[in-house]
């Protein structure tokens, strides 16, 4: 007995730079402990926050389960977001990736305001004549520090980077999410030899339930944990990068990493009613509220079937990836990441494991982003959150969502079953989290949802 106590005092020990393995473990020892009558858990372990913990929505579940862990650790939903988007660039590196970007609006309930952060891959400052596929300039860890800086993250940063890092270098088994995104590219993938060594390692592609090891991937992250998020823009990786990238055809420079700077600012604000919308950065979102105040009950659907339709060549390539936090104080995050196209431009950075996004110039177009944020102003409340992925159906969709739920008419689930009909598979998928009473406040009414088309995965409560 004493050699299993002494055990899990080591482990809680290496907590202060844990990797999903010790976090893991860690949880095993709470049955221990409770048996001999010790305290629970220690701050930033998984099970130190008892009661009820809030929510976490991503469209990859085991994305989902890491910000799970994160919360029940102590963190709160800027920390859990770090998580579930580093989490992404290794379960669903065909929508979110190092090499990649996005947006995110978070919610400060204390504070009752909101912040919109915009991180998208954009193309560089010069593109080398006759490059077949321009690769945009990374920009995923930046932007993520920045939401947890400006949002008052409680967990070291590092402590966020462990879990995608363990998961690559471990392995996780391949998602359905994953393979339904690998089989219509897994041919072009296999002409660049660092992807194929990745994605069709025994020459053939992965498939579901397959062991998606990333080796180099998690030296990466491993990196990025131990000299920071600035390494991959002033340090050791941005040489690599931009060394490496000439190898891959994208051509990415050192002056263009250190000029690739995420923009924090507050977030863009609409009337709802008594509430207001906090939208993210971009025309995305911008066209998701138009269509929220737009939209009665009876044309909600119409809007975002038709939303395909209308968009430019290009755009509707579901090449992005959504997913909203909540925590147990009403403080949220809703985030969509994108690498521009599917894996981007097929193409990683020879020894580093990061996918090169497409740069959105030409026959490329970055897909619109669209989260939104819902609180009430006069109580300092969470009310709603949402963010839609799937290129220029994306907007429509959640509109259709928001109109349904917070008109009152059905709760995130059923909304997300009986809107957006006409839409083809991985298109205009959303990630929803609500609570009709508010946040702070009873959380029994909260409710969260995955879509129903995709294969992702909602997870909250206690």
């Amino acid at each position: 007995m004493r050699r299993s106590v002494s055990g899990c005092g080591a482990l809680r020990k290496a907590a202060r730079t844990a990797t999903l393995g010790v976090l893991l473990a860690l949880a095993g020892c709470q049955s221990m402990d409770l048996a001999l009558g010790n305290r629970g858990p220690a701050a930033g372990t998984p099970g130190f926050v008892r009661g009820f913990l809030g929510a976490v929505v991503a469209e990859e579940p085991r994305a989902a389960l890491v910000g799970r862990e994160v919360l029940s650790a102590g963190g709160n939903a800027a920390d859990a977001a770090v998580a579930v988007g580093l989490a992404l660039s290794v379960t669903l590196p065909s929508r979110a990736g190092l090499g990649g970007g996005g947006v995110c609006v978070a919610f400060d309930a204390g504070r009752n305001e909101a912040v919109g952060f915009d991180f998208e891959a954009r193309a560089p400052a010069t593109i080398a004549t006759g490059s077949d596929r321009p690769a945009a300039v990374p920009m995923l860890v930046r932007g993520l520090f920045a939401v947890q800086a400006r949002m008052g993250g409680r967990l070291a940063f590092e402590r966020l980077v462990s879990p995608a890092e363990a998961m690559a270098r471990f392995g996780v088994p391949v998602s359905r999410a994953f393979v339904a995104d690998l089989a219509p590219v897994a041919a072009l993938l296999a002409r660049d030899p660092e992807s194929a060594a990745v994605f069709a390692p025994r020459g053939t592609p992965l498939a579901e339930g397959d062991t998606l090891v990333q080796a180099q991937l998690a030296g990466t992250l491993g990196a990025v944990r131990t000299q920071g998020a600035g390494d991959l823009h002033v340090g050791q990786l941005a040489r690599r990068i931009e060394e490496g990238s000439i190898a891959a055809g994208g051509a990415i420079t050192l002056a263009d990493l250190r000029a690739a700077i995420p923009r924090a600012q507050p977030a863009a604000t609409q009337p709802l009613g008594v509430n207001v919308v906090y939208l993210a950065p971009g025309p995305g979102s911008a066209s998701a509220v138009n269509a929220l105040l737009t939209a009665s009950e009876g044309n909600a659907d119409t809007r975002a079937a038709t939303a395909l339709a209308a968009a430019p060549p290009g755009a509707a390539a579901p090449a992005s990836t959504a997913f909203t936090v909540l925590d147990r104080a009403g403080n949220a995050v809703a985030c969509v990441l994108t690498m521009n196209n599917l894996f981007g431009t097929g193409r990683m950075v020879p020894g580093t494991g990061v996918l090169l996004a497409a740069a959105p110039t030409g026959r490329i177009v970055a897909p619109p982003l669209p989260a939104m944020i819902v609180g009430n102003q006069r109580v300092k409340a969470f009310r709603f959150a949402a963010a839609a992925s799937g290129g220029a159906s994306a907007p429509g969709a959640l509109a259709a969502v928001a109109a349904r739920t917070l008109g009152g008419l059905q709760p995130p689930r059923e909304a997300l079953a009986a809107t957006r009909p006409g839409l083809a598979q991985g298109e205009g998928r959303v990630a929803v989290i609500d609570c009709g009473n508010f946040l702070p406040g009873d959380p029994s009414q909260c409710r969260w949802a995955t879509d129903p088309r995709g294969a992702g995965l909602a997870v909250g409560g206690d």
